[in-house]
């Protein structure tokens, strides 16, 4: 047996990790976080912030804090199709505090909500620690994480926040659905020439499409083709693909000239996949660990962070007045599956629907579909993708308690 000095042992350091992290020490629980890294630096971190999780720091009074931090604001997209411009989402009339995407370096975020979490007593971020393996006690109920150093860390309760290729969801045995997905995405940046600027857009071609994140002084681009091909894009050559680039976005031809190396360019292997159950006697998956997202709608870190606050709604409290939160975890998953299977269920659509067969297509797009088309000329209509993307479904307020911010 182990003596159990720890609430809560969270790993994996992204949005879910950080915002558990935070609300459970804020609750007045002994937290701790495990990075397996040095820093939050990453090749490939989603940086849009929606309003629902901007909402969420509103209602922690950090929302004027966060927005110090370098960002760039979305308040509209477009598509452009078949030469043509097509408005198709609007966040500027959701009800919320901030009523649009923030772009902002995942590692800012992250550091933010690192920083504030530190202000109570209860709460440790160990980085460089990588869990390897689930620690049991007597009764085969998970008591902790065995770390690749060989630290043995115990807790109450192990929290598996380690992204959409988690180590702990393996090792707990926990049920996996793969959805799948059709694509993957090159991401890439490039500096703005003077005088170019925009939100977001979506530029389409027959078997191309491309997303462009306006980042003030640069692009990030997502280059989306299908599923397995990147090594066949590779093989085709540098010039082959500046080309396919410039044919997408042709005023902006120069420009890609930057990209000089593969190195420039990350894949991102895109899944889209979920547990049919997120626990059991010990441990809670949340985050990409129990519900990998498609990079469609940018929606992966706000699903995430909603599935923090769930949780602490429901665990901090209980576990504050020192009661078992085994029989609660079935709760949080109960909470969160449905709104995890809606945006899942649109994210098929659009892949299945949309994105797939435009891959596949060869024929020229002579105009707009239709879709596009109705959006565009109703701007009320734009409001309707604007709710989903910026709000999701089973939107959550942080209900989680309080406690005074340690002198510390």
């Amino acid at each position: 047996m182990m003596d159990i000095n720890r609430d809560i042992l969270i790993v994996g350091g992204g949005p879910a990790g950080m915002m558990a992290g935070l609300l459970f020490a804020r609750a007045g629980l002994k937290v701790a976080v495990l990075e397996k890294h040095a820093d939050f630096l990453r090749d490939f971190r989603g940086d849009t912030v929606h309003p629902s999780t901007l909402e969420l720091f509103h209602q922690l009074g950090m929302l004027d804090d966060l927005l110090e931090l370098p960002h760039s604001r979305v308040d509209q997209a477009s598509i452009y199709i078949a030469g043509r411009q097509m408005k198709a989402v609007d966040f500027r009339y959701l009800p919320v505090a901030a009523p649009y995407i923030a772009m902002m370096p995942q590692w800012d975020l992250l550091n933010f909500m690192a920083i504030r979490a530190k202000r109570y007593a209860g709460f440790e971020l160990h980085m460089e620690t990588e869990a390897v393996d689930l620690l049991y006690d007597q009764a085969e109920r998970v008591c902790g994480v065995e770390a690749m150093d060989g630290q043995r860390l115990d807790a109450r309760l192990v929290i598996a926040a380690d992204g959409r290729r988690s180590v702990l969801r393996g090792k707990a045995d926990l049920p996996l659905q793969n959805i799948g997905a059709p694509m993957d995405v090159f991401w890439f940046r490039i500096d703005k020439p003077q005088g170019y600027g925009g939100d977001v857009f979506g530029t389409v071609q027959a078997g191309r499409f491309m997303v462009m994140i306006d980042r003030q002084d640069y692009y990030q681009c997502a280059y989306v083709f299908n599923k397995g091909h990147a090594d066949a894009v590779k093989a085709a050559g540098l010039e082959a693909f500046r080309a396919g680039l410039r044919s997408l976005v042709p005023e902006l031809s120069e420009a890609f000239n930057q990209i000089s190396s593969w190195d420039q360019v990350k894949i991102l292997e895109v899944a889209l996949d979920r547990l049919e159950r997120w626990h059991r006697p010990g441990l809670l998956a949340i985050g990409d660990a129990a519900h990998a997202m498609s990079p469609i709608g940018g929606v992966g870190i706000n699903v995430a962070v909603q599935d923090a606050v769930t949780a602490a709604n429901i665990l901090a409290g209980p576990m504050a007045r020192a009661g078992d939160p085994d029989p609660l975890l079935e709760q949080v998953y109960a909470r969160r599956i449905k709104p995890v299977r809606r945006m899942q269920a649109l994210q098929k659509f659009a892949q299945d629907r949309v994105i797939a067969p435009l891959l596949r297509r060869t024929k020229p797009i002579e105009k707009p579909f239709f879709p596009l088309r109705l959006l565009n000329r109703m701007p009320v209509l734009r409001r309707i993708p604007g709710r989903v993307i910026g709000l999701g479904f089973g939107r959550e307020a942080i209900q989680s308690p309080e406690i005074p911010i340690s002198s510390k």
